[in-house]
């Protein structure tokens, strides 16, 4: 018995057999803040073959009160989610290989990743993203889970396609949370409750035991002591695009995919240029601190502030413009620091 992950094949339901599927297995996270910090270190320390972790963002010392893998160094250096996460489940299991991708989880980027994914799981905080996961779940028949949570509120769903509802059949029926973590704020616990959802389910799919899946919608309120199962197989769509008789997974296609966001809550836009192409940071640096600007960064991302508004530009092109939630102001600067 592999003594690293012995108790966990003391657990009948797992065993011997169960375990060395769960090490066969690539899992893909996408959204490494609250919820895909908790689920990547759960199966990293569970064993599986390979994580891969994609997150668009950096740390902020906001994140530390319930984004585990994260430090205080890593929010001080603006160090991206996924190269942190990476190099901490690194320490923990350096048997599972891990790929970070510091980038946007656009169509194109994800449909090249699906030939070797067993698992999708959802750690973001936006629905444009989540409907594209469930898109891919459904094209190339892979289960994906889904989680959400915000202040003492949090929902989980196990989606298998060709079985269950699909994300889309889910949300047509079931009412959503108009609030954010950056609006009403989140409690850690909260988040738990997601991930052990969202953990239970996926050592259920990895270890190749299906049927002990759970087919119910689950949502709960921590702080007012509610909790609700509710069977969804009735709200399947046969008409859905996403997973009907004639789906054409409208999310997958390039034109669902924005340019600019406004980050909820943040006050920052987030752009995209049309095509991703690669920056010359240290040329930026030089061509900013010649121009007086206050320039900072990593070997990721660098960071300029303008008459008092600070810009975070990315390798690949992307940049968040903090201190505004206009799209036109965000992309006058965007466009003015690029020249």
């Amino acid at each position: 018995m592999n003594e690293r992950y012995s108790r966990q094949i003391l657990f009948k339901s797992i065993g011997e057999k169960g375990q060395e599927e769960i090490g066969k297995k690539h899992v893909l996270i996408v959204g490494v803040g609250a919820l895909g910090t908790h689920t990547s270190e759960l199966l990293a320390r569970s064993g599986v073959r390979k994580l891969t972790l994609i997150d668009r963002d950096y740390v902020e010392m906001s994140n530390l009160q319930r984004q585990h893998l994260f430090t205080e160094e890593d929010a001080a250096e603006k160090w991206p989610k996924a190269a942190a996460a990476k190099e901490q489940l690194q320490r923990i299991n350096s048997e599972v290989e891990i790929e970070a991708i510091v980038g946007q989880a656009d169509a194109v980027l994800m449909e090249s990743l699906m030939d070797d994914v067993d698992l999708l799981i959802d750690g973001t905080d936006n629905f444009e993203t989540r409907f594209l996961l469930n898109d891919l779940a459904q094209k190339y028949r892979i289960p994906y889970l889904f989680g959400s949570c915000v202040g003492s509120f949090g929902m989980a769903f196990s989606i298998i396609p060709g079985v269950t509802p699909c994300l889309q059949c889910l949300l047509k029926s079931l009412p959503l949370q108009g609030q954010t973590c950056d609006t009403v704020g989140i409690i850690a616990p909260t988040v738990q409750m997601v991930t052990a959802h969202q953990g239970a389910e996926a050592l259920k799919i990895l270890s190749g035991k299906m049927e002990a899946v759970r087919q119910a919608y689950v949502t709960f309120d921590l702080w007012e002591n509610e909790y609700l199962s509710l069977k969804a197989g009735a709200l399947k769509d046969k008409y859905c695009l996403s997973c009907g008789a004639e789906r054409t997974y409208p999310f997958l296609t390039i034109e669902s995919g924005t340019k600019v966001a406004v980050l909820c809550g943040r006050d920052t836009v987030q752009i995209r240029p049309a095509k991703s192409e690669a920056l010359s940071l240290e040329r930026l640096a030089d061509q900013w601190r010649s121009a007086g600007y206050e320039v900072g960064g990593n070997p990721f991302l660098i960071s300029v502030v303008k008459e008092g508004m600070r810009s975070v530009f990315f390798q690949d092109g992307r940049a968040l413009i903090h201190g505004t939630s206009d799209p036109v102001e965000a992309r006058k600067i965007y466009h003015s620091l690029l020249g």
